[in-house]
């Protein structure tokens, strides 16, 4: 081990001695190590988002959205369908082995909404009670809406963070102190009885599908928005359907079977949309393994680039160095010692190249995801693994510059020029 050390003390003395060419051949390894970093991290950031997404989806969902049409299509629309309604739930209950539960969800039309204290753009959203588990979401206070509320028409309301934080603004007003508060939606006083955590993510859109932003929503008993809210006559009953797959269950499989089922009760009329959670994922790890082939691809150029480079400054070092090749030959150093020599050189260029690209490539990839939007993650296996590629691509491209020392003649060496 000593021995080795001492290898490597003598490399970095070496290296220190020419610092500007060190620097220079440096630099393939610093950006090659970099882009490997910065590429992780921002795939891991954006993996970490898209299932933080789809785990408010439900992964084992299929989602039935509503079409929305202009009034003129949608009358004539109405003479064969009424829309997304409690009867297609029921359907699909009774009929669809594999359906084990439901939520569904109707968007109130608003004109004005506020407390006491602010007014608010705030989106109302009458949902049945099992909306808040299929979406995941989690109470900062209070208590989420239940089966009671919904039978007896109950006037109350559950606040996302963000309708929270703005009708009821100031330090003053924590979650627990809104509970109690009274907010006017149109013509309907609600009492709030809940509020809710920050939903994971800050994206409100999986591979170009609208998925909520319930940070920004009132919710209120389904009964209350369908009896104490006016709507179009012509809109359908609900506005949304989320129907639980039973685990096991193929979802493209499960949709197919759900989309015949309401396009039969739909008068054969496509006046819905389906989304399948578990299809957009495996697009988005399509596109992201896409993506992490090309960055793959950048970086090893890059790398390999870094390699030549550590190829041609020992090269040149070799033919610097002969005459002291050739003294270290005399004085009794193996060929043996001398390719150890050259590699450590090799090695040491190679870690300080590495360390830095990891450096270099964190700082790149917060920069990157503050500019552009896109959630970053830290990997630390893949700075282990970035670091350990570097050393390999050094080491490698060191080593014919140090057999090709090790071979010089002592003779030729000290007699050379």
């Amino acid at each position: 081990m000593t021995k080795y050390l001492a290898l490597l003390q003598n490399a970095i003395n070496e290296l220190l001695a020419q610092k500007l060419r060190t620097f220079l051949t440096m630099l393939g390894m610093i950006f090659g190590v970099g882009s490997v970093i910065a590429m992780l991290n921002i795939g891991e950031g954006a993996e970490n988002e898209a299932l933080k997404l789809i785990d408010s989806m439900g992964v084992n969902n299929i989602i039935v959205n509503a079409k929305t049409y202009e009034k003129a299509q949608l009358s004539e629309i109405r003479e064969e369908s009424l829309g997304l309604n409690m009867g297609d739930v029921k359907a699909a209950m009774a009929t669809l082995p594999f359906v084990e539960g439901y939520s569904a969800s109707k968007n109130v039309d608003i004109y004005d909404t506020y407390s006491d204290y602010n007014k608010s753009q705030a989106q109302t959203l009458g949902v049945t009670v099992s909306y808040f588990s299929n979406a995941n979401m989690q109470l900062a206070a209070g208590r989420f809406l239940n089966q009671d509320d919904d039978n007896q028409l109950a006037q109350l309301a559950v606040l996302g963070a963000d309708a929270a934080r703005e009708l009821f603004p100031g330090a003053d007003f924590t979650p627990k102190k809104m509970l109690g508060e009274y907010v006017k939606v149109n013509h309907v006083w609600l009492q709030v009885v809940g509020i809710l955590e920050p939903p994971a993510g800050t994206k409100n859109e999986f591979q170009g599908v609208q998925i909520g932003g319930d940070r920004y929503r009132i919710f209120v008993p389904l009964s209350v928005s369908v009896q104490k809210f006016a709507s179009d006559i012509l809109a359908s009953e609900l506005d949304s359907i989320k129907l639980n797959i039973a685990k096991g269950t193929d979802p493209v499989v499960a949709a197919k079977a759900i989309d015949n089922l309401i396009k039969l009760r739909h008068g054969g009329l496509d006046d819905y949309m389906l989304i399948i959670p578990a299809a957009l994922l495996e697009q988005q790890k399509q596109t992201q393994q896409i993506f992490n082939i090309v960055m793959a691809c950048v970086a090893g150029i890059s790398l390999l680039v870094g390699g030549i480079g550590i190829m041609n400054i020992m090269l040149a070092n070799v033919m610097e160095r002969t005459k002291e090749i050739g003294l270290l030959r005399a004085v009794g150093a193996t060929q043996e010692d001398i390719r150890q020599q050259f590699l450590a050189e090799s090695f040491a260029i190679s870690v300080l190249g590495g360390m830095l690209g990891i450096v270099f490539g964190l700082a790149l990839s917060e920069i990157i995801g503050s500019y552009s939007g896109w959630a970053v993650s830290w990997s630390i296996p893949a700075i282990f693994l970035s670091l350990s590629i570097c050393m390999i691509v050094g080491v490698g491209f060191g080593v014919f510059p140090a057999i090709k020392a090790s071979k010089l003649s002592p003779i030729d060496a000290l007699h050379s020029d």
